[in-house]
């Protein structure tokens, strides 16, 4: 098997997708209520007003499919900056996205606008990350250089993280600033078809804005005097890509959170498999980055002791092992 993935990165897309469906499979089965496969299938298929269609349709539903679109939008994002900017350890996080989402959803549970409206905290996390894009573009409006690209984006999330502080420094209430730690933790708990639709477009619209770019990330990986030479439009390729992660990337975080390393364990591994060309790291990265959010999602679920576990959590503890060894096996490759 690995040596025919090897051979095709269709080969791995095909694998890839097959084990989404056996993963969400999985995750429709596992809850406060464990359910069998046929469960899922009646759930699924079978009467809306059936209790098991309920649990399948309204709870877990929802759940599996934002942990498909958003671990698909960490990993396309991720293999895509890691291309643009030609530096392994680049991730969403780099251009300051995350953090600034994660500061509108710390401001909105501040101002306790969630027990006003439901799509408060995504809403204004959301406008962290356009407001982050946007102050990002005109920072590198003049040279869009990857340095200048790379430094605004330090800076705002710099930023970003500060302001977060600052906020859950002034909050009288413990219990608000615990509100805020869990949420900065991640989750996709008690997710509904609501934050689905409010999310989604956004989400699509950032992949939708990054088609066609894996070309220029190819010609790119020979140089930007190449990348020029072969025709292709640095300056458009790169707020192409910006662009793209942002609207996908914050959307996400809006809805489950700040989950770090799936963007950038992701293409490590795909690379592993397939080689190291960019074009052919975005689909695997997008789909591997699905399995590993809805691994971790149902992870979650798992009771421990008097508390829960935390979607960033989990994948902080796969990710972080994951990428070491990756480290360790590049540096005994190296010498």
């Amino acid at each position: 098997m690995i040596l025919r993935i090897k051979d095709s990165h269709w080969a791995l897309n095909g694998f890839l997708l097959f084990i989404i469906i056996f993963v969400a499979l999985l995750s429709g089965m596992f809850g406060h209520v464990d359910l069998a496969p046929s469960d899922v299938a009646v759930g699924l298929f079978g009467p809306a007003d059936d209790p098991v269609a309920i649990i399948v349709r309204e709870l877990r539903l929802p759940r599996i499919l934002l942990a498909i679109l958003a671990g698909a939008s960490l990993g396309y994002a991720g293999a895509a900056l890691q291309g643009l900017l030609r530096n392994p350890l680049a991730d969403p996080g780099v251009i300051g996205v995350s953090a600034s989402a994660s500061l509108g959803a710390v401001v909105a549970i501040y101002l306790g606008l969630a027990a006003y409206s439901s799509v408060a905290i995504p809403v204004l996390a959301m406008g962290g990350a356009f407001l982050a894009t946007t102050v990002l573009m005109v920072l590198a409006s003049r040279d869009a250089s990857v340095l200048t690209l790379i430094l605004a984006g330090i800076g705002i999330s710099s930023l970003a993280t500060a302001a977060m502080s600052l906020v859950m420094n002034f909050t009288p209430n413990p219990i608000t600033v615990q509100e805020m730690v869990l949420w900065m933790l991640g989750s996709l708990e008690n997710r509904t078809f609501d934050d689905l639709m409010l999310a989604g477009p956004f989400i699509v619209a950032g992949w939708i804005t990054m088609i066609g770019v894996g070309q220029g990330l190819n010609a790119l990986s020979l140089g930007e005097e190449a990348a020029h030479t072969l025709g292709v439009d640095l300056k458009t390729l790169r707020w192409r890509v910006v662009l793209g992660t942002a609207l996908s990337v914050g959307a996400t975080v809006s809805i489950c959170g700040a989950v770090g390393f799936v963007g950038l364990v992701v293409p490590h591994i795909v690379r592993a498999l397939i080689g190291y060309e960019p074009r052919r790291l975005l689909i695997p990265s997008a789909l591997l980055g699905a399995i590993l959010m809805m691994l971790a999602d149902i992870l979650t679920r798992l009771p421990i002791g008097h508390g829960q576990l935390r979607l960033g959590v989990v994948m902080a503890i796969i990710g972080a092992p994951v990428f070491l060894y990756i480290v360790f096996k590049t540096r005994e490759a190296m010498r």
